[in-house]
C-alpha cells in the first residue's frame, strides 16, 4: 500500500491556491506570510510538500525548517538552524557575507565557524539578539535578492521562545522583500495557555500576513485518497474508513491499513490519540471515560450523575478537556469529542469491568430521567452492561421510533439487534408481542423499504427454516408470498414462481382472506413475468374480487397494476390512476410506489418524457415523505428520472439526480451508473473510472439487469468514441448473453446496445474500404452482421411473446437499419432520415447523432448542400448539451465535406496544402496504389512518385501511407474527384 504523501494531492485546491498566491506576491517583490492551522494528521505537511514542489518549479528557492517537540528543554533557533544549514553548506566560507549586519565582535568571534549555522545563529550575549535577528533577516534578503525565496516553518506549536521571537521579527522586517513565509501549527494543541496563542494574535495584525485554517477533507476526497492508497479496496472498507477518519488524512491511512489487516483500531493510532489524553489530570481523564461510554455527545447532567466528581472538580475537569481540544461544546450546551477516534481510543483503553459499570450507570440515568435519551441509546447501554432482556425491549422501542420517523435503515438495524438477542432472553416472544417468525417478517419488510433486497431474502428464508413444514399455514403462506415478491425484484423469477405457488397451496380460496388475496395478487404478478398469462389472469381475477369484498385497497391496487400492464390498451393510464387512489387510501407505501412507477414507465414507453418526469418527480417527493427513498420502486423511479432527463436534454439535471445521495444500496447502484450516459456523452475523463466501479458491481450482482444495461451501454458508447470497435462488440455480445439468460425472449433492450456498437464497427469497415484492407473489411462486416442478428432476433422475439414495441424501441430499430446500410458501404440517407424522425419523439442527443450520420450519408451521396442543415442542427444540439465528442465529430465531417459550419472555422482547400501533382498522388494513395502503380498511372517514375508520397506524409505529419489517407480524410483534404 502506498503512503498517502506519495500520491497526487487530493482536495485542498482552494488552500493550495491561497498559498501559491503568497508565492506569487513574493515573486512580484512583496513579502507575504501565511499561517497554516490544522489538527494533527489533517494534511498540513502534505499540502506544504505540494507547495514547495510547485514553488521550486516556478523558480523559487525553498528553505524548510522543522520545530521539534523537546519538552521543557528546547534548542534555541532550531528551525532556523535547520533551514539555513543547507545554505551554509552550499556557500562554505562565502556564507559570512550573508551576515554582514552583525557586530564586528560577533563577526570576529565566529568567522572561523560561519559554515555552521548553529554558531552563526547563537547570540553571544542576551542584548545581542537584535543583531542576530537582523543578521538572519539580512541573510534571507540576500538570498532573495538573486532568487525569490519561500521559507517554510513546520510545527510552530513546538517552537522555542527564541524562535517565536525571531518569527515575529522576520514577518515585520521582510514585508518589502521577495520572501514568502509559510508556517504551520497544530490548532488542536493550542490550549488556552499555550505560548503560541498570543503570538498568533499579534502576527495576523501585521500587513501581508494571513491565516489559513485547514479543515477536514470532504468525504468524497477521503474516498479518493483511500482508493488511491490501495487497489481493489472493498466498498464497505472504504465507507468505514471515510466515516471514521472524519476528514483526517493520517487517520484514514492508518484505519485503511488496520482494516486491510483485520484490526479494529491500529496500535500506532491508539498510542497517538491516548498520548494527548494522558496529559490530563486524573479527573480530566475520568470525565473523558464517562463521555466515551455515554456516546459521541454527552450532556453535563449525565457526566455529573455518572462521573462521581464533586461539582467544583467536575467543572475544572471539563474545562481542562475542552481547553485541550479533546472535547468541544456544542451550541446546545452538550459536550462532544472533537474527533470520534479519540472516543474509540478511550473506550479501547477501559478495563472490562469499568466499562460494564459505566454503561450500567448511564443506562440507569437515562431510564430515570424523562427525555434524557432515546430508546436506541438505552438499548445500547443496556446491552453493553449485559442487561440483555432490557436491551431487547429497548431495541423494540427503538425500532418503533425509527418506523414512526420513516427511517427503515435504522429500523432494520434495531430489529436485527432484537433477533440477535432473542435466544438469550427466555420471554422474548412476550416482550416482543409476536413470534420470532413474525419478527423476521417485520425485519424483512424494513430491509425491503431500505433497498436491502438480498438481506430481505435471507431473513425470509430464515423465517421459512424456523417455521418448518408444520408451522402455521397462514404465516407460512405470508412468508412464501413475501419471498416471491422479493425474489422477483432480484430477477430470480423461477424461484419467485415456486414461492408464489407454495403460498397459493397453503391457504384456500374460500372463504376469502387477506393472506390468500395477497398470495393470489403476488402469484398473478409472477405468472405474468414468466409468460404464464392464463394462470396469471385467473389469479388476478380471484385477487381483484377478494380485495373488493374484503376492502383491501392495497391488494386491489397491486393486482390492478398487474392486470393493466398485462392487457395494455388506451385505458391503461386511467386504470393506473384509479389504482393510485386506492393505493394511497391503503397506506401501503410499497404498492403506492409501484403504481407511481408504472404511471411513469407507461409515459416513458409512449415517448412522453415530460409526463415521465412529472410522475417520477412526484413519486420521489412522496418517497422522501414516506422514508422509502431506496425501496425497489423508488429506486426505479429515480433511475427513470435520471434517464428521462438525459433523453430530454437536461444533462446537468440528470447527473445531479444520479449523484444526489452520497451512498446508495447496492441494488440501487444502477441509479448512479445511469449518470454514465451524460459523462460519456460529454467526454468526461472520469467516465472510465465510474465504468470500472459499475463493472465491478455487475460482477457481484449478476442478476441486476438495469445496472448491467447502464454499464454496458456506457462502455459501448465510450469505446465507440474512442474508435475501439472490438470492445464495443465484445461488450454488446456479453450483455446480450447475460440478459437472454435472465429474461429469455423479452430482451428488446439489447437493440440499443447493438445499434450503439454498430457505429464503431461501421467506422472500422469504412476505414478498411478506404485503405483497401479487404481482410479487415470482411472481419468488421461479419462482426456488424452478428450485431444486426442480435437486434433483429430480439425484435422478433418481443413481437411473438409480448406484441408491438414502443416508440423508443422503434427509434433504435431504425438506427440499426441505417447502420446496416452504412456497414455495407451504402450511404442510404433515407434510412438516416427515418432514424432522425424516429428519435424526434424527444430524444435530443440521439436525434442529433442521427442528424450527424444523415449529413455524412448526404455528403457520400453527393448532396453536400442538403447536408449542411442537419449538420448545423446536430452541432447546435451538441453545443447545448456540452457533448464534446459529438461536436468534434460534426466539425470533422464539416471539414472533410468542406462545408462552412458556423463556429467550426474556415474550410481549408486541398490546393492550399498540396500541389496539383501531390493531390493526384494522394487520390491514388487513397485507392491503395503502390508507388510503381502511381508512377504508371501518372506517367512519372517510381522514384518521383516516392518523393511525392514522402512530401504528402511530411505535410500531414503521418508515419505511414494508411495514416496519411486517414488524416487527409479527417481534415477534409482528400480529393473528391
Amino acid at each position: 500500500m502506498a503512503r498517502w504523501d506519495e500520491r497526487p494531492l487530493v482536495g485542498r485546491t482552494a488552500e493550495l491556491a491561497t498559498l501559491l498566491s503568497a508565492v506569487d506576491r513574493a515573486v512580484a517583490g512583496r513579502g507575504a506570510a501565511v499561517l497554516v492551522a490544522g489538527d494533527a494528521g489533517v494534511g498540513k505537511s502534505r499540502l506544504l510538500d505540494e507547495l514547495t514542489g510547485r514553488a521550486a518549479a516556478r523558480g523559487l528557492r525553498v528553505l524548510t525548517g522543522h520545530c521539534v517537540d523537546l519538552g521543557e528543554v528546547g534548542l534555541p533557533y532550531l528551525p532556523f538552524v535547520d533551514l539555513l544549514r543547507p545554505v551554509a553548506d552550499e556557500l562554505g566560507d562565502g556564507a559570512a557575507a550573508l551576515f554582514a549586519a552583525r557586530s564586528a565582535a560577533a563577526r570576529e568571534s565566529e568567522a572561523a565557524d560561519l559554515g555552521s549555522p548553529v554558531r552563526a545563529l547563537r547570540p553571544p550575549v542576551d542584548d545581542g539578539r537584535l543583531q542576530l535577528f537582523e543578521a538572519v533577516a539580512t541573510a534571507l534578503s540576500g538570498l532573495a535578492a538573486d532568487t525569490p525565496l519561500l521559507v517554510v516553518l513546520e510545527d510552530l506549536h513546538w517552537a522555542d521562545r527564541s524562535s517565536r521571537d525571531l518569527v515575529r521579527y522576520l514577518l515585520a522586517r521582510l514585508t518589502g522583500e521577495p520572501v514568502a513565509v509559510v508556517a504551520s501549527y497544530r490548532s488542536d494543541d493550542l490550549h488556552r495557555r499555550h505560548p503560541l496563542r498570543p503570538l498568533l494574535a499579534e502576527l495576523v495584525r501585521l500587513p501581508g500576513v494571513e491565516r489559513l485554517d485547514l479543515g477536514p477533507l470532504p468525504d468524497a476526497d477521503v474516498e479518493q485518497l483511500v482508493r488511491g492508497l490501495a487497489a481493489g479496496v472493498p466498498d464497505r472498507t472504504v465507507d468505514d474508513v471515510v466515516a471514521r477518519a472524519e476528514g483526517n488524512a493520517f487517520y484514514a491511512e492508518e484505519l485503511l491499513a488496520a482494516g486491510l489487516a483485520g484490526e479494529s483500531l491500529p496500535l500506532l493510532l491508539t498510542d497517538v490519540l491516548l498520548a494527548r489524553v494522558e496529559q490530563l489530570s486524573p479527573a480530566g481523564q475520568q470525565v473523558l471515560r464517562v463521555a466515551a461510554v455515554a456516546g459521541r455527545r454527552v450532556r453535563h447532567e449525565l457526566v455529573a450523575a455518572v462521573g462521581g466528581l464533586a461539582p467544583a472538580d467536575l467543572e475544572a475537569a471539563l474545562g481542562e478537556a475542552v481547553h485541550s481540544h479533546l472535547l468541544v461544546v456544542d451550541p446546545d450546551g452538550a459536550y462532544r469529542f472533537r474527533h470520534a477516534l479519540v472516543r474509540e481510543a478511550v473506550l479501547a483503553d477501559l478495563l472490562p469491568g469499568e466499562r460494564v459499570r459505566l454503561h450500567a450507570a448511564v443506562a440507569a440515568h437515562l431510564a430515570g430521567v424523562p427525555g434524557a435519551g432515546t430508546a436506541a441509546e438505552r438499548a445500547h447501554h443496556l446491552r453493553e452492561s449485559n442487561d440483555l432482556a432490557g436491551a431487547l425491549s429497548a431495541s423494540l422501542d427503538a425500532a418503533d421510533e425509527a418506523r414512526r420517523l420513516a427511517a427503515p435503515a435504522e429500523q432494520l438495524q434495531h430489529l436485527e439487534a432484537v433477533l440477535a438477542l432473542w435466544p438469550a432472553v427466555p420471554d422474548a416472544a412476550a416482550r416482543a408481542g409476536r413470534s420470532q417468525a413474525e419478527l423476521l417478517l417485520d425485519t424483512a419488510a424494513a430491509a425491503r423499504r431500505g433497498g436491502e433486497l438480498h438481506r430481505a431474502v435471507a431473513l425470509l428464508r430464515s423465517a421459512q427454516d424456523l417455521l418448518g413444514p408444520d408451522g402455521d399455514r397462514e404465516l407460512r403462506a405470508r412468508v412464501h408470498s413475501t419471498l416471491a415478491q422479493a425474489l422477483g425484484r432480484i430477477e430470480d423469477q423461477a424461484a419467485a414462481l415456486r414461492e408464489s405457488t407454495a403460498a397459493m397451496a397453503l391457504v384456500p380460496a374460500v372463504p376469502p382472506s387477506p393472506v390468500r388475496t395477497w398470495a393470489a395478487a403476488t402469484h398473478a404478478r409472477v405468472c405474468y413475468d414468466v409468460g404464464r398469462r392464463a394462470e396469471g389472469d385467473a389469479a388476478a381475477e380471484e385477487a381483484l374480487a377478494a380485495a373488493d369484498a374484503l376492502g383491501l385497497d392495497g391488494a386491489w391496487a397491486d393486482v390492478a397494476v398487474s392486470l393493466a400492464r398485462s392487457r395494455g390498451g388506451e385505458e391503461l393510464p386511467a386504470r393506473l390512476e384509479e389504482a393510485l387512489a386506492r393505493a394511497r387510501r391503503s397506506g401501503d407505501p410499497d404498492v403506492e410506489m409501484r403504481v407511481l412507477f408504472n404511471l411513469a414507465i407507461v409515459a416513458y414507453e409512449a415517448g412522453c418524457s415530460g409526463e415521465t418526469l412529472r410522475w417520477s418527480d412526484t413519486a420521489l417527493a412522496r418517497a422522501a415523505e414516506l422514508g422509502v427513498e431506496w425501496s425497489f420502486y423508488a429506486a426505479e423511479l429515480r433511475h427513470l428520472g435520471v434517464v428521462s432527463r438525459y433523453v430530454v436534454g437536461d444533462w446537468d439535471g440528470s447527473l445531479a439526480l444520479a449523484d444526489r445521495l452520497a451512498r446508495v444500496p447496492e441494488m440501487a447502484a444502477h441509479v448512479r451508473a445511469a449518470g454514465l450516459l451524460v459523462q460519456v456523452g460529454r467526454g468526461d475523463p472520469a467516465a472510465a473510472e465510474r465504468i470500472a466501479w459499475a463493472r465491478g458491481l455487475v460482477g457481484r450482482l449478476d442478476a441486476h439487469v438495469l445496472l448491467l444495461l447502464a454499464t454496458a451501454g456506457a462502455e459501448i458508447d465510450l469505446a465507440a468514441w474512442a474508435g475501439d470497435p472490438a470492445t464495443a462488440v465484445a461488450t454488446a455480445r456479453s450483455a446480450t448473453e447475460t440478459l437472454t439468460g435472465l429474461w429469455g425472449d423479452d430482451r428488446l433492450a439489447v437493440v440499443r446496445l447493438a445499434a450503439t456498437a454498430l457505429a464503431p464497427v461501421g467506422d472500422a469497415a469504412a476505414t478498411a474500404r478506404l485503405t483497401g484492407d479487404a481482410a479487415a473489411e470482411r472481419e468488421w462486416t461479419a462482426a456488424g452482421e452478428s450485431l444486426m442478428a442480435i437486434a433483429r432476433s430480439a425484435v422478433e422475439a418481443h413481437a411473438r411473446l409480448i406484441g408491438p414495441h414502443g416508440v423508443e424501441a422503434a427509434a433504435w430499430i431504425a438506427r440499426v437499419e441505417a447502420e446496416a446500410a452504412r456497414l455495407a458501404g451504402r450511404p442510404a440517407p433515407e434510412l438516416w432520415a427515418a432514424a432522425v424522425e424516429a428519435f424526434g419523439y424527444g430524444h435530443v442527443y440521439e436525434q442529433a447523432r442521427s442528424r450527424w450520420r444523415l449529413a455524412e450519408a448526404l455528403v457520400a451521396a453527393g448532396d453536400r448542400e442538403a447536408a449542411l442543415e442537419p449538420l448545423t442542427r446536430a452541432a447546435d444540439a451538441a453545443r447545448e448539451l456540452g457533448a464534446a465528442p459529438l461536436l468534434a465529430a460534426v466539425t470533422a465531417l464539416a471539414r472533410r465535406a468542406r462545408l462552412e459550419l458556423p463556429g467550426a472555422g474556415r474550410v481549408v482547400e486541398t490546393a492550399a496544402v498540396f500541389t496539383p501533382r501531390e493531390t493526384e498522388v494522394l487520390a491514388l494513395l487513397a485507392r491503395g496504389r503502390t508507388n510503381r502503380q502511381i508512377g504508371g498511372e501518372l506517367y512519372i517514375s517510381e522514384k518521383t512518385a516516392s518523393v511525392h508520397v514522402s512530401n504528402i506524409l511530411a505535410k500531414l505529419g503521418a508515419g505511414s501511407r494508411t495514416e496519411a489517407v486517414a488524416l487527409a480524410a479527417a481534415r477534409g483534404l482528400l480529393p473528391t474527384g
